[in-house]
């Protein structure tokens, strides 16, 4: 059973940072592509970075620069490293895996029904 636990969420103020982590159980980083999303109060969910088997990384453009994903293998935990935060950021964010196709691809990764597997989520309050 597949199971993803998003923690580091809190409350910072603009110019802060943060680590969020996403720890996995039953699956294999190899097998999947890799998510984070968020999800401000009345907006739609969408993707900010994508992490693909062979380690690749996309970032939507806002956060280019500022968010870094990565993953250790030996932990089982996905990492979402947040630079610069602005209010902009204020959000729920959410740890997402993808089997599929449209997960690892550059033009569809941030497509939500690509991921079959999400995490509960974890809050990201960033103050002015």
């Amino acid at each position: 059973q597949v199971q993803l636990v998003e923690s580091g969420g809190d409350a910072v103020q603009a110019g802060g940072s943060l680590r969020l982590s996403c720890t996995t159980s039953g699956i294999v980083f190899s097998n999947y592509c890799m998510g984070w999303f968020r999800q401000a109060p009345g907006k739609e969910r969408e993707g900010v970075a994508n992490l693909d088997r062979g380690g690749g990384t996309k970032y939507v453009d806002s956060v280019k620069g500022r968010f870094t994903i990565s993953q250790d293998n030996a932990k089982n935990t996905l990492y979402l490293e947040m630079n610069s935060l602005q209010p902009e950021d204020t959000a729920m964010y959410y740890c997402a895996a993808g089997e599929s196709w449209r997960a690892c691809d550059r033009g569809r990764w941030r497509e939500v029904n690509a991921y079959n597997n999400w995490g509960q989520g974890t809050q990201v309050t960033v103050s002015s």
